[in-house]
C-alpha cells in the first residue's frame, strides 16, 4: 500500500506514526485520537488507517504490560467494561457500514471538541455516577467507529483509578477493544493491511520509546503539552471539515 503513495506521502505517513507512538506512552492516551485526523489528510479512508493503528495499539500496549498485569485495577475494568464493550460493538458496525463522508465528518468533528476542550483547558469531567456511565457509553461507542473516544473514557477512569495504575490499566483497556476490533474486521473480511502495519512498526517504535523517555516530563507540564496539542487538533479539524464541506459541494454542483 505504501507504494501508492508519493515520497512526500510516505515521509508524512511517517512522522504521523512517529508522533501517534510518542503520543500513545507519552500521555498513556491518545495516539489514535491525535493521529487519525491527520492521517486523513493523507487518504481519507478511515479503514485503511485504523487496522494499522490497531496492529500498532496491540503491540505496544502488550508490549508496555508485558511486567505490569500486577499494576491494573482489574476490579474497576470489569466494572466499566459493561458500560464500554456493548456501544463499541454497535461502533464498529457503523465504521464499516457508514458512508467515508460521515465518518470523517464525524472524526474531524470530535477531534475538534477535544482540541477545543485542551486548548482552553476545559477538562471533560464528570461527578456522578450517571455521568461517568454516560461518557464511558459514548467513549465505548466513539472508540468503536473511530479508535478516538479515550479522551471521554479516561475522564472518569482519573477519579476512579489511582493514578498509579491508571496508565496500565488504560492500556488493558485498549487492548481488549483493539481486540474486538480487529475481530470484527476478520469476520466482516476488512482489509488489515497487515504488511502496512508492519512497515510502520520500526517508526512508531522509535516516538514509543521516545514517549517512555518524556511520559514524566509531559505529566509536570501536562496542561502546557495539551493547550498546545489541542491548538493544533483545532486547526487540524477545522482544515479537514472544511475540505470536506468543499468536496460535498463540488460533488452537489
Amino acid at each position: 500500500m505504501l507504494l501508492d503513495f508519493s515520497l512526500y506521502q510516505m515521509v508524512s505517513i511517517a512522522l504521523v506514526f512517529l508522533w501517534t507512538g510518542f503520543v500513545r506512552t507519552g500521555l498513556g492516551f491518545g495516539g489514535a485520537a491525535l493521529g487519525l485526523p491527520l492521517m486523513l489528510f493523507v487518504h481519507n479512508a478511515p479503514l485503511l488507517w485504523l487496522p494499522i493503528i490497531s496492529v500498532h495499539l496491540l503491540f505496544f500496549s502488550g508490549l508496555t504490560l508485558l511486567n505490569r498485569l500486577h499494576n491494573v485495577d482489574w476490579q474497576y475494568l470489569r466494572h466499566s467494561s459493561i458500560y464500554i464493550i456493548p456501544p463499541a460493538i454497535i461502533g464498529i458496525f457503523g465504521l464499516v457500514n457508514l458512508p467515508v463522508l460521515w465518518l470523517n465528518g464525524f472524526i474531524y468533528s470530535v477531534t475538534l471538541f477535544y482540541g477545543f476542550t485542551w486548548l482552553f483547558n476545559r477538562g471533560i469531567e464528570s461527578h456522578h455516577v450517571w455521568s461517568d456511565r454516560g461518557l464511558l457509553i459514548l467513549g465505548g461507542y466513539i472508540a468503536g467507529i473511530s479508535l478516538t473516544g479515550a479522551p471521554l473514557m479516561v475522564a472518569v477512569y482519573m477519579h476512579n483509578v489511582s493514578k498509579y495504575k491508571l496508565r496500565d490499566t488504560l492500556f488493558v483497556l485498549w487492548f481488549i477493544l483493539v481486540s474486538m476490533k480487529m475481530t470484527m474486521f476478520v469476520a466482516l473480511s476488512v482489509n488489515l493491511h497487515f504488511l502496512t502495519a508492519l512497515t510502520l512498526l520500526p517508526i512508531a517504535a522509535i516516538g514509543h520509546m521516545l514517549g517512555l523517555k518524556a511520559h514524566n516530563a509531559i505529566m509536570r507540564n501536562n496542561l502546557l503539552f495539551k493547550r498546545w496539542v489541542g491548538g493544533g487538533l483545532v486547526v487540524v479539524s477545522v482544515l479537514g471539515l472544511w475540505q470536506l464541506y468543499s468536496k460535498h459541494v463540488q460533488d452537489s454542483l
